[in-house]
Protein backbone atom coordinates (compact mmCIF):
# COMPACT_ATOMS: atom_id res chain seq x y z
CA UNK A 1 0.00 0.00 0.00
CA UNK A 2 1.18 3.40 -0.95
CA UNK A 3 0.71 6.52 1.49
CA UNK A 4 0.25 9.82 -0.11
CA UNK A 5 1.38 12.79 2.22
CA UNK A 6 -0.54 15.94 1.30
CA UNK A 7 0.80 19.82 2.36
CA UNK A 8 -2.65 22.06 3.68
CA UNK A 9 -2.48 25.46 1.21
CA UNK A 10 -3.95 26.68 4.75
CA UNK A 11 -0.80 29.11 6.10
CA UNK A 12 0.61 29.47 2.92
CA UNK A 13 -1.57 31.78 1.37
CA UNK A 14 0.89 34.45 0.42
CA UNK A 15 1.83 32.16 -1.95
CA UNK A 16 1.09 31.60 -5.46
CA UNK A 17 -0.18 27.90 -6.04
CA UNK A 18 2.71 28.00 -8.42
CA UNK A 19 5.36 29.01 -5.39
CA UNK A 20 3.52 26.40 -2.99
CA UNK A 21 3.28 23.83 -4.93
CA UNK A 22 7.38 23.70 -6.24
CA UNK A 23 7.94 23.88 -2.29
CA UNK A 24 5.86 21.09 -1.22
CA UNK A 25 7.21 19.13 -4.16
CA UNK A 26 10.59 20.11 -3.20
CA UNK A 27 10.23 19.15 0.41
CA UNK A 28 8.63 15.83 -0.47
CA UNK A 29 4.81 15.66 -0.29
CA UNK A 30 2.25 14.06 -2.93
CA UNK A 31 0.08 17.15 -2.96
CA UNK A 32 -1.58 19.91 -1.36
CA UNK A 33 -4.67 20.06 0.29
CA UNK A 34 -6.57 23.12 -1.08
CA UNK A 35 -9.49 25.42 0.38
CA UNK A 36 -9.61 27.12 -3.42
CA UNK A 37 -12.58 29.91 -3.77
CA UNK A 38 -14.58 29.92 -6.70
CA UNK A 39 -12.87 30.67 -9.55
CA UNK A 40 -10.08 29.79 -9.21
CA UNK A 41 -10.58 25.90 -8.23
CA UNK A 42 -9.29 25.26 -12.07
CA UNK A 43 -6.29 27.09 -11.58
CA UNK A 44 -5.33 25.22 -8.14
CA UNK A 45 -5.38 21.59 -9.90
CA UNK A 46 -3.97 22.22 -12.99
CA UNK A 47 -1.03 24.09 -11.11
CA UNK A 48 -0.69 20.97 -8.82
CA UNK A 49 -0.94 18.63 -11.84
CA UNK A 50 1.73 20.38 -13.49
CA UNK A 51 4.10 20.57 -10.65
CA UNK A 52 3.44 16.19 -10.83
CA UNK A 53 1.27 16.58 -7.36
CA UNK A 54 -2.38 15.06 -6.55
CA UNK A 55 -4.56 17.90 -5.42
CA UNK A 56 -7.53 17.08 -2.56
CA UNK A 57 -10.21 20.31 -2.54
CA UNK A 58 -12.11 21.21 0.36
CA UNK A 59 -16.35 22.25 0.75
CA UNK A 60 -17.88 24.74 3.10
CA UNK A 61 -21.63 25.58 3.23
CA UNK A 62 -21.16 28.94 4.74
CA UNK A 63 -24.48 30.61 5.52
CA UNK A 64 -25.92 29.66 9.55
CA UNK A 65 -29.86 29.45 7.72
CA UNK A 66 -30.38 26.16 6.66
CA UNK A 67 -31.74 27.12 2.92
CA UNK A 68 -29.17 29.23 1.81
CA UNK A 69 -26.54 26.86 3.78
CA UNK A 70 -27.88 23.85 1.51
CA UNK A 71 -27.83 25.74 -1.63
CA UNK A 72 -24.82 26.97 -1.49
CA UNK A 73 -23.09 23.47 -0.50
CA UNK A 74 -24.49 21.88 -3.89
CA UNK A 75 -23.06 24.31 -5.91
CA UNK A 76 -19.74 24.21 -4.43
CA UNK A 77 -19.72 19.94 -4.22
CA UNK A 78 -20.85 20.25 -8.03
CA UNK A 79 -18.08 23.16 -9.12
CA UNK A 80 -15.06 21.21 -6.98
CA UNK A 81 -16.47 17.86 -8.52
CA UNK A 82 -16.25 19.52 -12.06
CA UNK A 83 -12.65 19.71 -11.54
CA UNK A 84 -11.67 15.70 -10.50
CA UNK A 85 -10.01 16.22 -7.21
CA UNK A 86 -8.63 13.20 -5.89
CA UNK A 87 -11.60 13.68 -3.41
CA UNK A 88 -13.72 16.25 -1.73
CA UNK A 89 -12.96 16.89 2.15
CA UNK A 90 -15.94 18.97 3.06
CA UNK A 91 -17.20 20.65 6.25
CA UNK A 92 -20.36 19.44 6.45
CA UNK A 93 -23.64 21.50 8.27
CA UNK A 94 -23.58 23.02 11.71
CA UNK A 95 -23.73 21.73 15.16
CA UNK A 96 -27.00 24.03 15.81
CA UNK A 97 -28.62 22.40 12.82
CA UNK A 98 -31.32 19.65 13.76
CA UNK A 99 -29.87 16.30 12.80
CA UNK A 100 -32.84 15.76 9.99
CA UNK A 101 -30.88 19.03 8.69
CA UNK A 102 -27.45 17.70 8.86
CA UNK A 103 -28.51 14.22 7.57
CA UNK A 104 -30.20 16.36 4.29
CA UNK A 105 -26.66 17.95 3.38
CA UNK A 106 -24.91 14.65 4.22
CA UNK A 107 -27.11 13.05 2.13
CA UNK A 108 -26.83 16.14 -0.76
CA UNK A 109 -23.33 14.85 -0.69
CA UNK A 110 -23.93 11.46 -1.53
CA UNK A 111 -26.00 12.44 -4.17
CA UNK A 112 -23.11 14.31 -5.61
CA UNK A 113 -20.55 11.61 -5.52
CA UNK A 114 -23.04 9.42 -7.31
CA UNK A 115 -23.79 11.69 -9.71
CA UNK A 116 -20.28 12.80 -10.75
CA UNK A 117 -17.65 9.87 -9.46
CA UNK A 118 -15.87 12.03 -6.88
CA UNK A 119 -15.91 11.07 -3.23
CA UNK A 120 -16.96 13.24 -0.64
CA UNK A 121 -15.62 12.79 3.00
CA UNK A 122 -16.50 14.66 5.94
CA UNK A 123 -14.12 15.93 8.13
CA UNK A 124 -14.77 15.60 12.46
CA UNK A 125 -14.56 19.44 13.00
CA UNK A 126 -15.84 21.66 15.98
CA UNK A 127 -18.81 23.72 14.72
CA UNK A 128 -20.14 21.12 12.31
CA UNK A 129 -22.66 18.05 12.44
CA UNK A 130 -19.42 15.87 13.27
CA UNK A 131 -18.33 18.22 16.49
CA UNK A 132 -18.11 15.23 18.82
CA UNK A 133 -17.10 11.80 19.13
CA UNK A 134 -20.81 11.02 20.83
CA UNK A 135 -22.70 13.45 18.58
CA UNK A 136 -21.54 11.85 15.32
CA UNK A 137 -22.65 8.37 16.55
CA UNK A 138 -26.37 8.48 15.51
CA UNK A 139 -25.27 9.70 12.11
CA UNK A 140 -22.81 6.74 11.39
CA UNK A 141 -25.48 4.42 12.64
CA UNK A 142 -28.32 5.89 10.84
CA UNK A 143 -26.23 6.21 7.33
CA UNK A 144 -24.10 3.64 6.59
CA UNK A 145 -22.56 5.27 3.79
CA UNK A 146 -20.96 8.37 5.62
CA UNK A 147 -17.38 8.72 5.38
CA UNK A 148 -15.06 10.72 7.10
CA UNK A 149 -11.88 12.63 7.21
CA UNK A 150 -10.56 11.84 10.63
CA UNK A 151 -9.43 15.32 12.53
CA UNK A 152 -9.37 13.21 15.73
CA UNK A 153 -7.43 16.72 17.31
CA UNK A 154 -11.21 18.46 17.41
CA UNK A 155 -12.56 15.90 19.60
CA UNK A 156 -9.74 15.70 22.17
CA UNK A 157 -10.48 19.53 22.66
CA UNK A 158 -14.29 19.50 22.64
CA UNK A 159 -13.94 16.68 25.25
CA UNK A 160 -11.40 18.13 27.58
CA UNK A 161 -9.76 14.17 27.15
CA UNK A 162 -7.55 11.87 25.40
CA UNK A 163 -10.94 9.69 24.94
CA UNK A 164 -10.02 6.83 26.76
CA UNK A 165 -13.64 6.65 27.75
CA UNK A 166 -14.93 6.58 24.71
CA UNK A 167 -13.22 3.63 22.82
CA UNK A 168 -16.38 2.01 21.52
CA UNK A 169 -17.08 5.85 20.09
CA UNK A 170 -13.73 6.19 18.60
CA UNK A 171 -13.46 2.56 17.34
CA UNK A 172 -16.80 3.43 15.46
CA UNK A 173 -15.52 6.65 13.88
CA UNK A 174 -12.09 4.98 12.84
CA UNK A 175 -14.09 2.23 11.15
CA UNK A 176 -15.35 4.92 8.62
CA UNK A 177 -12.66 7.16 8.11
CA UNK A 178 -10.65 7.14 5.10
CA UNK A 179 -8.55 10.00 5.13
CA UNK A 180 -6.10 10.91 8.23
CA UNK A 181 -5.84 14.59 9.15
CA UNK A 182 -2.10 13.85 11.02
CA UNK A 183 -2.85 17.45 13.95
CA UNK A 184 -2.24 16.56 17.87
CA UNK A 185 -4.69 17.66 19.84
CA UNK A 186 -5.14 18.71 23.75
CA UNK A 187 -7.61 19.00 26.47
CA UNK A 188 -7.83 22.34 26.35
CA UNK A 189 -6.48 23.34 22.59
CA UNK A 190 -7.04 21.74 19.18
CA UNK A 191 -3.42 22.16 18.75
CA UNK A 192 -0.51 21.26 20.87
CA UNK A 193 2.18 24.19 20.87
CA UNK A 194 5.35 21.57 19.12
CA UNK A 195 4.40 17.78 18.72
CA UNK A 196 7.98 17.48 18.49
CA UNK A 197 8.36 18.48 22.25
CA UNK A 198 9.16 15.91 25.66
CA UNK A 199 6.06 17.05 27.49
CA UNK A 200 3.27 16.26 24.54
CA UNK A 201 5.18 12.82 23.58
CA UNK A 202 1.91 11.42 25.19
CA UNK A 203 -0.51 12.96 23.15
CA UNK A 204 1.23 12.32 19.92
CA UNK A 205 1.32 8.76 20.82
CA UNK A 206 -2.53 8.46 21.53
CA UNK A 207 -3.26 10.19 18.19
CA UNK A 208 -1.10 7.88 16.25
CA UNK A 209 -2.36 4.76 17.77
CA UNK A 210 -5.62 6.30 16.36
CA UNK A 211 -3.67 6.64 13.10
CA UNK A 212 -1.96 3.35 12.78
CA UNK A 213 -5.83 1.48 13.55
CA UNK A 214 -6.52 3.04 10.13
CA UNK A 215 -3.72 2.22 8.16
CA UNK A 216 -3.94 -1.08 9.65
CA UNK A 217 -7.90 -1.63 8.60
CA UNK A 218 -6.53 -0.37 4.85
CA UNK A 219 -3.48 -3.20 4.91
CA UNK A 220 -5.88 -5.86 6.17
CA UNK A 221 -8.49 -4.89 2.96
CA UNK A 222 -5.51 -4.52 0.60
CA UNK A 223 -6.33 -0.88 -0.30
CA UNK A 224 -4.02 0.54 -2.98
CA UNK A 225 -3.45 4.33 -1.42
CA UNK A 226 -3.99 5.68 2.20
CA UNK A 227 -4.05 9.95 2.21
CA UNK A 228 -2.75 12.12 5.34
CA UNK A 229 -2.88 15.79 5.08
CA UNK A 230 -0.21 16.99 7.84
CA UNK A 231 -2.75 19.97 8.87
CA UNK A 232 -1.16 21.68 12.15
CA UNK A 233 -2.59 25.31 11.45
CA UNK A 234 -1.14 28.75 11.20
CA UNK A 235 -0.77 31.48 13.51
CA UNK A 236 -2.12 33.66 14.64
CA UNK A 237 -5.45 31.32 16.25
CA UNK A 238 -4.32 27.76 15.97
CA UNK A 239 -0.38 28.12 16.21
CA UNK A 240 0.64 29.89 19.68
CA UNK A 241 1.99 33.07 19.56
CA UNK A 242 4.06 35.31 22.42
CA UNK A 243 2.24 37.80 23.64
CA UNK A 244 2.09 41.52 22.59
CA UNK A 245 4.83 40.50 19.49
CA UNK A 246 2.38 37.85 17.76
CA UNK A 247 5.06 35.66 16.94
CA UNK A 248 4.58 32.13 16.34
CA UNK A 249 6.39 30.05 19.07
CA UNK A 250 7.10 27.62 16.33
CA UNK A 251 7.16 27.33 12.43
CA UNK A 252 4.06 25.94 10.99
CA UNK A 253 5.84 24.69 7.82
CA UNK A 254 8.43 22.85 10.15
CA UNK A 255 6.00 21.12 12.04
CA UNK A 256 4.05 19.60 9.06
CA UNK A 257 7.50 18.30 7.57
CA UNK A 258 8.09 17.03 11.17
CA UNK A 259 4.57 15.32 11.02
CA UNK A 260 5.18 13.70 7.80
CA UNK A 261 8.69 12.65 8.62
CA UNK A 262 7.51 11.11 11.38
CA UNK A 263 4.57 8.97 10.07
CA UNK A 264 7.13 7.45 6.99
CA UNK A 265 9.56 6.50 9.83
CA UNK A 266 6.63 5.08 12.11
CA UNK A 267 5.24 3.27 8.90
CA UNK A 268 8.65 2.07 7.10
Amino acid sequence: MKTLYFCPMWGMESLTYTEAAKRVKAAGYDGMEIAAPAGKRNQAVQTMRDNGLEVILMAFGGSTNFAEHKTKFREDLLDIAAQKPLFINAHTGKDFFTFEQNVELIGLALEVQKQTGVRVLHETHRGRFSYSAPAIQHYLVQMPDLRLTGDFSHWVNVAESYLGDQVANMARAIERTDHIHCRVGQPEAPQVSDPRAPEWQSALETHAKWWDTIRSRYLATNAPTLTVTCEFGPAPGYLPTLPYTNQPVVSQWDVNKFMMEYLKKRWA
